[in-house]
């Protein structure tokens, strides 16, 4: 029997957040919704005996977004572990990289199905009226609108599978189905947090934070005078950095165009850029304060209209602008970093400046840069991660992850509540080490797939020369640090490994130094299979309007073209997504899906999966266990992923485990 299920819960407002889950004190199952494949209908509002027989009668469960579903059955106690179909997940499928609106109405609506229209129910929402106090005929009405709803699409959506434009989707589908259920039991299970150490981390990094903002602003003062500064400003830090800023921000934008001629772009900077001066400003004659500063003409003297004060309100008070040019005094070496709010700052383009003050060596840009970089990621962090982990911290003291499969244009996990994806990998940021094992003595194993994405890259274009390195254990970004250095910039291997790999991905010499830039010219000398496999994949795009993985997932380019000079549109896109997809969206989840199995007779659990990591919570009995568990998995990585995807698959995989009392201090496997 095919069941189609919805439930209805209330939320939790907390802490200027909304939590729908079970694990929240306050939160409870309202009403539980079960719809047959013959068209019986059965609503359970407070009791809810009778689901579980239902449940077992089931040869399939369908949902929209079923693992919402599921952890409120699983956390009631009941029971279901067999397959599912999440129309949620398989329109995300059928979309083929071109997202559009998931939720249930939207993707109802794009078949024209019926969907709920009861205004009195968007009135109750509206007023934030608590579910539980929604009269139980309008709820029922609602909940059973959801259901038919949602079987009618899972019978478009399975007609639309078995066409002939579609038929390859069917085995991402059937992953995508059976991943879902392994993350609900990952959100389940819960990650545990020692909130003394997460106290630790939060004061390490205020206190770090507040010393680097005392010191950039005594540098900044000393750069630019006493013109205000917000170091919180992309916009006024660029002036700093740049000594100069936009006259238009409106049309700074439109006067560029990336590829530019060096000259054009000098001339156009120096057309529509002030060259911002250093300022001095006099104590207000009435209370001494030194008050806001007026803006300066290009000449530097100031504008005719007076400031006021900004401690007295009192205006006329004067300042000495001086002709000496404020900030840094970097040029922005291309129109690739000019943004509409003036010259970038972002992360990658403070990482090269920070290049070229150490070739230079600009001692004090240097240190600036540095700490501005550093201020940047302390603020991520804070409020991502510490802020983050305490906010979303359920009253059992875990964290249960999020690993969501539908919003990204790869296929691979993104994260919510926080974001685990984006969690600080090193020691400089030791967000990790607030996690530890729900058990005394237990330890936490992380499992890492070595140089996952380059080993996909080496199949998928069956390169002769990437393949014959991983075969053989070459260090990759050695290498790539030594091609670096000797075009005349020492760089470290863990420096390198920012741009090893980063032509995979579409990513060129354009905008980087000339010693960055001569790695990326060698990098498609060096590998000329995987050269001739993105001009295949461009021309299979050009073509057909899509592109297809060995995994059976599609990639639609409906409006690619190709361009007067040669290139084709999308081309970073096309050259991208088989690579992040191949590896973290069809072999990460299978295999996370095969350790799940592997673990079910065991205490330990996962708990955590980070791009190409499985993470674990060790029982202190399980250690060795466990150690062979992942060696044993290292055996059969081929032969899951020939079977799985009936591919031949000849280039060798390996997980790389670390075990630790937490997630940070964990040590190699020796």
């Amino acid at each position: 029997m095919k069941l189609t299920l919805d439930v209805e819960n209330t939320v939790t407002h907390r802490d200027g957040k909304l939590h729908l889950d079970p694990f929240e004190t306050d939160n409870k199952l309202v009403m539980v919704g079960c719809l047959t494949d013959s068209g019986e209908e059965y609503l359970y509002r407070d009791s809810f005996d009778g689901v579980q027989e239902l449940l077992d009668q089931a040869t399939i469960l369908i949902g929209h977004n079923i693992v919402h579903d599921l952890l409120w059955l699983w956390e009631c106690g009941l029971k279901y572990d067999g397959p599912v179909f999440d129309t949620m997940l398989v329109e995300y499928v059928l979309q083929r990289g071109i997202k559009q609106p998931l939720s249930l109405e939207a993707c109802a609506n794009r078949y024209d199905l019926a969907t709920k229209k009861q205004d009195t129910m968007k009135d109750y929402f509206k007023n934030k009226v608590p579910i539980d106090e929604i009269p139980k005929q309008e709820l029922s009405d609602y909940l059973s609108a959801d259901l038919k709803a949602t079987q009618e699409l899972s019978d478009v959506l399975y007609k639309k599978l078995n066409t002939e434009d579609y038929s390859k989707l069917m085995s991402t589908v059937l992953l995508t189905n059976k991943v879902a259920l392994t993350l609900a039991r990952i959100y389940q299970t819960g990650f545990t947090v020692d909130t003394s150490k997460l106290d630790e981390v939060r004061v390490e990094f205020e206190t770090e934070k507040s010393d680097i903002e005392q010191r950039l602003n005594k540098q900044v003062h000393s750069l630019m005078g006493d013109t205000p500064i917000n170091l919180n400003s992309p916009e006024q830090m660029s002036w700093v950095i740049y000594s100069r800023k936009p006259n238009d921000k409106s049309l700074w934008a439109n006067n560029f165009t990336p590829y530019m001629d060096t000259r054009d772009y000098k001339k156009c900077v120096d057309n529509n850029s002030t060259i911002v001066y250093k300022t001095d400003a006099r104590r207000c004659g009435t209370c001494l304060g030194v008050g806001q500063i007026r803006k300066v003409k290009k000449d530097g003297t100031p504008y005719s209209r007076p400031t006021n004060c900004n401690d007295c309100d009192s205006s006329g008070y004067h300042f000495i602008a001086n002709q000496k040019i404020a900030g840094l005094k970097f040029n922005a070496p291309n129109a690739k970093w000019v943004s509409a709010n003036g010259f970038s700052v972002n992360k990658s383009n403070l990482a090269l400046l920070q290049g070229v003050a150490r070739k230079n060596d600009m001692q004090e840009a240097l240190s600036f840069l540095t700490d501005l970089q550093r201020l940047s990621a302390l603020d991520t962090y804070l409020s991502s991660f510490i802020h983050g982990i305490s906010t979303y911290m359920k009253p059992d003291g875990k964290l249960h992850v999020r690993l969501l499969q539908h919003r990204t244009s790869t296929g691979r996990f993104s994260g919510a509540d926080p974001n685990m994806q984006n969690m600080p990998r090193g020691g400089t940021f030791p967000v990790k080490k607030v996690f530890i094992s729900r058990w005394s003595g237990g330890k936490i194993l992380e499992a890492d797939f070595a140089q996952l994405e380059f080993r996909a890259a080496a199949y998928l274009s069956q390169d002769e020369v990437a393949i014959d390195e991983v075969t053989t254990g070459f260090d990759v970004h050695s290498y790539t640090s030594k091609v670096i250095t000797d075009a005349g910039q020492s760089t470290s291997r863990q420096d390198a490994k920012a741009h090893t790999f980063a032509p995979l991905y579409g990513a060129t010499g354009f905008g980087r130094t000339k010693a960055e830039a001569a790695y990326y010219t060698h990098f498609t000398e060096k590998y000329q299979g995987i050269k001739s496999w993105h001009s295949r994949l461009a021309t299979e795009a050009m073509n057909t309007g899509m592109i297809t993985t060995p995994s059976g997932r599609q990639f639609s380019f409906p409006d690619i073209k190709r361009l007067t000079n040669g290139k084709v549109t999308n081309f970073t896109q096309i050259k991208n997504y088989p690579v992040q997809s191949f590896a973290t969206a069809d072999i990460v989840p299978l295999v996370l899906v095969h350790i799940e199995n592997k673990l079910v007779s065991m205490k330990s659990c996962l708990v955590n999966s980070v791009h190409d990591s499985v993470v674990i919570d060790v029982h202190p009995e399980e250690v060795k266990q466990v150690l062979f568990l992942i060696t044993e998995i290292n055996r059969e990585l081929t032969q899951l992923i020939e079977s799985h995807f009936a591919i031949k698959f000849n280039v060798p995989l390996l997980l790389e485990s670390k075990i630790g009392d937490n997630w940070l201090d964990t040590k190699d496997v020796a």
